[in-house]
């Protein structure tokens, strides 16, 4: 069996402690000065950049306000971009204004000496995936 590119290893890792909301014990997975950039026109009052494990966690604290505690995510892509970038296709689910919503997302992360340096989130805001109503039966 193959083993996993050492940078999705890393991301896997990550995604262990995001999964526990145990962001303290996550930062030992980043590098001292890492930052996330978020970039949604969208959510004005969340897009920015977040410095530290620290600021990745008021990210995730200012979402979860924003949503009602209902963002998920969910991987549908990983691409290791040689030893330093790797790339991940996700599909974010959240409720948003009252409205369940899903849309696509790529987060690319900068990955140096074993650390997560950077990482850049990038949802696709102008493409939403809504739920489709449920199809009438013939009577």
């Amino acid at each position: 069996m193959a083993k996993d590119h050492a940078n999705i290893e890393l991301l896997k890792q990550l995604e262990t402690y995001l999964d526990k909301n145990d962001f303290a014990n996550a930062s030992v997975l980043f590098s001292k000065g890492f930052v996330w950039h978020f970039f949604n026109s969208q959510l004005p009052n969340i897009q920015g950049d977040y410095v530290g494990a620290d600021g990745l966690q008021t990210f995730f604290e200012k979402l979860a306000v924003v949503t009602g505690g209902t963002f998920h995510v969910e991987t549908v892509a990983v691409i290791p971009i040689g030893n330093e970038l790797v790339v991940t296709h996700v599909q974010d689910s959240m409720t948003l204004k009252g409205q369940p919503i899903k849309l696509d997302a790529v987060v690319v992360w900068r990955i140096v000496d074993g650390c997560i340096a950077e990482a850049w989130d990038i949802p696709a805001i102008h493409t939403l995936h809504t739920p489709q109503p449920p199809m009438a039966t013939a009577a």
